[in-house]
């Protein structure tokens, strides 16, 4: 049997880790300095984006080679087949460590085979693709088989982002503070997705709150082409401190495409320290991003 791991980029939940026994690294989050949440801290999501609503300018530190060495070491005594999938290179050095650290273990243990997938997805949009491909893995699929499963379908993974505050992209620095001025005074909204080099870009803009929520969802039924008509497909959604947003995306999806299976879990801090806590984040296959 092969191991399937990743890294905390992909925010599933923990249990969803523990329960499929997949191996996952933590990048970390640093505030003044310190670490608040990464591979021996667990800062609740809530306490971190009040933190950042009291003016908090977090940072955020990626796996390096010599971590993603140790994290895989620790898996080949039991393991010989090893599937990586890592956090989009298009915002992290994380999955570039990934494949350093595989090389060299697979130089010093012939026996041994890691394979490195650069996701080119982030958030709860490389949850997906690992999500899809634990399902192939419990039906018995081999780990060459999955990983070439990932790089054929790792660009349908559809990404759309929304934040309710554009001085949160300011203090993450995705804007300038003279935009986040002037598009707040105006109630600009902007809409966000991963495009296909894995890099976070502005594709739209709306006013208000709720007409940005409903955006997402109009964007999602262009994008899904023939695969809406599948509604025992998973779809995603992260938040980052504004469940009550991320629950009527759900219900509101729910009623338009008829969709039952939806998992919610809160944007890590390693990216919510960009993007901050009224992000609202849809992922779902897709035909094109």
């Amino acid at each position: 049997m092969w191991k399937l791991l990743t890294d905390s980029s992909a925010d599933l939940p923990r249990s969803f880790y523990s329960d499929n026994e997949i191996g996952c690294i933590n990048l970390s989050c640093l505030i003044d300095g310190e670490i608040v949440w990464g591979a021996e801290k667990d800062l609740p999501a809530s306490e971190f984006y009040q933190m950042m609503r009291n003016g908090a300018k977090p940072t955020t530190s990626q796996v390096n080679p010599e971590e993603a060495k140790k994290f895989f070491e620790s898996y080949i005594d039991e393991y010989k087949e090893i599937l990586y999938l890592g956090f989009t290179s298009g915002l992290s050095g994380t999955v570039g460590s990934g494949k350093i650290a595989a090389e060299e273990i697979m130089e010093e243990h012939p026996e041994v085979k890691i394979i490195v997938v650069d996701t080119l997805c982030a958030a709860m949009g490389q949850g997906l693709l690992v999500y899809h491909c634990n399902e192939l893995k419990k039906q018995g699929k081999s780990m060459e088989e999955v990983a070439k499963w990932a790089e054929d379908n790792k660009q349908n993974m559809i990404h759309l982002f929304t934040v309710d505050d554009l001085f949160d992209l300011w203090r993450g620095g995705r804007v300038s503070k003279t935009s986040a001025f002037v598009g707040t005074l105006a109630g600009i909204k902007p809409l966000l997705h991963v495009n296909d080099e894995g890099k976070l870009v502005s594709i739209d803009k709306v006013r208000g709150r709720k007409k940005s929520l409903t955006s997402l969802i109009d964007m999602m039924e262009k994008k899904m082409g023939g695969r809406k008509d599948d509604n025992k497909q998973m779809i995603m959604i992260n938040h980052g401190d504004c469940l009550e947003d991320a629950e009527w995306l759900r219900d509101q999806i729910k009623e338009r495409f008829g969709f039952e299976n939806c998992m919610i879990n809160n944007l890590s801090p390693v990216i919510g320290a960009h993007t901050g806590p009224s992000l609202i984040a849809l992922f779902f296959v897709g035909d094109v991003r």
